[in-house]
């Protein structure tokens, strides 16, 4: 049991540092009013009710002095959102953004896999800015792969899915859908890329980033933390 519950509080840890001050308001609070207003007050009520949530909670980030991108962000999704709901005259249109997202990941994702330069090992380095050739070792990078094959599944099978309820016009099904499969489902995601990548580099036997900028001679510890 204390194996397990540190394991739970790494990975909170790992979670803390790789999330930073992302929050969940900009990819769920958004939709979900979209979707409610949509339903109640008809779809220029919800296009005005989404732009002006969104706003507000680029506003609160302001005042809490949080990342300025992340607001910015959240207000360009949108509006590209609603631009695209109206240019096609379909409430569905406004999911179509977080479609072409999953669509553009899968394909990226795919072709790292092609150049041997995993997708997830660019996430990584992009978060913790670790020495990108400690991840391109042969004794490194296989892990890094194969943790991208199961993100490549899971973005897949949430594109398909989207695409299905697109075509089908059901709103309600994808914005249900556009919720489940998003953050909840994400965050049981990268807890299992954490989980299997350690794994995977202590049975690989190479070097930790620290032993491989110390160019520590082998045998080595290998990675304990951190992925």
């Amino acid at each position: 049991m204390p194996e397990v519950s540190g394991k739970a509080r790494e990975l909170l840890d790992e979670f803390r540092g790789v999330m930073g001050s992302v929050s969940l308001l900009d990819t769920i609070l958004p939709p979900v009013l979209f979707l409610v207003m949509n339903s109640l007050l008809g779809f220029q009520a919800a296009i005005w009710g989404a732009l002006i949530l969104t706003a507000a909670i680029a506003g609160l980030r302001v005042l809490r002095k949080q990342s300025l991108s992340y607001a910015l962000w959240g207000i360009a999704s949108v509006i590209l959102a609603i631009a695209l709901a109206w240019f096609f005259g379909r409430s569905e249109g406004f999911f179509l953004p977080d479609i072409v997202n999953n669509g553009i990941t899968v394909a990226l994702a795919l072709v790292s896999l092609v150049i041997r330069r995993p997708m997830v090992a660019w996430t990584s380095w992009l978060v913790r800015r670790w020495p990108l050739e400690w991840y391109w070792l042969e004794k490194v990078r296989p892990a890094y792969s194969e943790v991208t094959v199961l993100w490549i599944l899971y973005f897949a099978g949430r594109l398909a899915w989207q695409i299905m309820l697109y075509q089908e016009q059901a709103l309600k099904q994808l914005a249900l859908v556009n919720v489940l499969t998003g953050w909840p489902a994400l965050v049981v995601l990268l807890a299992i890329s954490y989980l299997y990548g350690i794994w995977r580099l202590s049975r690989l036997g190479g070097p930790s980033v620290e032993e491989f900028r110390n160019n520590t001679p082998p045998p080595w510890k290998g990675q304990q933390r951190g992925f």
